[in-house]
């Protein structure tokens, strides 16, 4: 298994959520909005970092940060046209790709991923088991598997999911599957956030008891 060699990160800031009421990579799970913790993990792990978003956000990203705006050609079609935007833009780069929507995601598990991706494969994914599905938000996507998913765009075929089941691509299976887990209503993102804080405070509280 060789490594990935020109990786590139790619947070995926998605869209007005109905059941959320707000745009998920608003959230704050961690002390900043989602979209910038994420980019913040990402760039730890790739050689360059792009938060994707669509024209209508673009205004909205702190300029600290990279993005890349979906392209007029692919709008409106989800999470592909930001990759295919991200392929059109720089030639030749594999993309690692994170949404906002995964609170218990860590640098550990996406270290692990990256080191576990076999490159005969022009894809994987994180992927749960139980279900049988891939994780497409939580994916890696070399450079050639760009030319399937332009001729899947030109047939009008739009999943992701589709295209990783399509060409058989890798699998991972993280040792904590919360990563895995996205978050879909403000009830939900309330308790994960409160878990989260105290979670924080207990770790802290311990390294002062221990120093």
């Amino acid at each position: 298994m060789q490594s990935v060699k020109r990786l590139f990160g790619l947070v995926v800031c998605g869209g007005q959520s109905s059941r959320m009421g707000m745009d998920k990579s608003l959230l704050d799970y961690h002390g900043r909005p989602q979209r910038y913790y994420m980019y913040t993990m990402l760039a730890t792990l790739c050689d360059e970092t792009f938060i994707s978003c669509n024209a209508d956000q673009a205004p909205t990203i702190d300029k600290q940060y990279k993005m890349i705006v979906d392209a007029p050609i692919y709008a409106g079609h989800g999470p592909m046209a930001g990759l295919l935007s991200a392929f059109d833009l720089y030639s030749g780069a594999d993309w690692l790709i994170a949404g906002c929507d995964y609170p218990y995601l860590t640098r550990h598990a996406l270290n692990a991923f990256i080191k576990s991706i076999d490159t005969k494969k022009t894809a994987a994914a994180f992927y749960h088991a139980k279900d049988k599905v891939y994780e497409p938000m939580l994916a890696w996507y070399s450079y050639p598997a760009s030319d399937e998913l332009k001729k899947m765009f030109a047939g009008k075929e739009y999943s992701l999911q589709h295209f990783l089941r399509k060409t058989d691509a890798g699998k991972y299976i993280p040792a904590d599957i919360r990563a895995m887990h996205s978050v879909d209503t403000m009830e939900e993102y309330q308790r994960i956030k409160k878990e989260l804080v105290e979670k924080e405070l207990q770790e802290i509280s311990q390294r002062f008891t221990t120093e």
